[in-house]
């Protein structure tokens, strides 16, 4: 072949496969809208929930309490009443009932359906995130500052149980769907295993050195993989083997990851990364093996995450802020993680393909 024809063809070559992997690829995600949600005081949030049989976002706005958006109609509907403190909110469609996560160690119980509060249960001193496992009907409510798991009857709300842990950062969990779950503790680097029933921890598995600062965690129950985003000094998303604790995938993401993701029909992990403002999505290509689908530009500050399961929408919020010098900051997120949010610059993101 001629040097020339050769070089033609080579080249017509990488255009064919840079083609077909670009058609493989899809639409990627990209904001659809960004809603400026005006509230007294200043901008204060933390975890979301979608509620799918209702298409209805929770947002948790802590001092404000829990705001909702109607996913359908796009709009803002009003504040959950009683929910002043609220830092997530745990839909359990199954019951009809929502259970919002209040700072103060307890949980404003709801109905789904017309969104009324029911009850005010307390529980305990303090509390961050709770989890419902379907296996046991139970909500698991994680509280770092107690260094405590307290477990919630999901039916009724009511009190089952505490279990003590050795962390003051008591991260994501996730339920394997058979009585089971899996815990991160960031200041440990370690992922605990739970037994729900029994109410102990049953197991513990080091994340170190190929995840640092566990955070975020996800399961997927077919391959028995937990999804781990690791906040550390390289930032990646671990895949550990459930049973025997082995890391068996890294896949580099953003940093401050605070929430991941995972999305069983499309095989896909998401993890939102508020300190360098992406979402970045994961595609499980089998059990051991995992490749980068996008990395997609979101806002600064926009760490947490929820994901409409059937429209693939994906919902973030985020604020304008600022380190205020005559403040304290926290350093071990990033060198100048805000301290300080302005007014009425709290913002909800809508990702959708495109």
């Amino acid at each position: 072949m001629r040097p020339l024809l050769r070089q033609l063809s080579t080249a017509a070559v990488l255009s064919c496969t840079l083609c077909t992997f670009a058609a493989q690829a899809g639409p990627l995600y990209r904001i659809e809208s960004a809603q400026t949600i005006k509230s007294p005081g200043k901008p204060s949030w933390d975890y979301l929930a979608f509620d799918d049989a209702h298409s209805m976002l929770y947002i948790s706005r802590r001092e404000d309490g829990i705001l909702v958006y109607d996913a359908k109609a796009k709009k803002l509907l009003g504040t959950l009443a009683n929910t002043r403190g609220g830092n997530a909110v745990v839909p359990v469609p199954e019951f009809g009932r929502g259970y919002v996560i209040n700072l103060d160690g307890s949980t404003t119980v709801f109905d789904l359906s017309t969104r009324k509060t029911l009850q005010r249960i307390k529980f305990g001193d303090d509390a961050d995130n709770g989890f419902y496992d379907p296996a046991t009907k139970q909500i698991v409510v994680t509280m770092g500052d107690s260094q405590q798991v307290a477990f919630l009857d999901a039916k009724t709300g009511a009190p089952q149980g505490k279990l003590q842990i050795d962390s003051h950062k008591i991260e994501g969990a996730a339920p394997d769907g058979k009585g089971q779950m899996f815990i991160a503790l960031r200041d440990r680097n370690k992922v605990v295993r739970i037994d729900l029933k029994e109410r102990k921890l049953v197991a513990e598995h080091a994340t170190t050195p190929s995840c640092e600062l566990p955070s975020g965690t996800a399961f997927d129950a077919a391959t028995r993989r937990i999804f781990i985003g690791c906040r550390g000094a390289s930032p990646v998303l671990a895949a550990m083997d459930a049973d025997s604790g082995r890391i068996v995938a890294t896949t580099t993401i953003g940093r401050g990851n605070d929430v991941v993701l995972f999305d069983a029909e499309q095989r896909r992990i998401y993890t939102s990364n508020g300190v360098d403002a992406n979402m970045v999505v994961i595609e499980q290509v089998d059990p051991d093996t995992y490749k980068l689908v996008e990395a997609t530009n979101t806002r600064p500050n926009a760490r947490t995450m929820a994901l409409d399961p059937k429209t693939k929408k994906v919902y973030l919020v985020a604020a304008d802020g600022a380190v205020d010098g005559s403040k304290e900051w926290n350093r071990s997120v990033a060198p100048f993680y805000p301290n300080t949010y302005f007014n009425d610059t709290l913002t909800l993101l809508t990702l959708s393909r495109h």
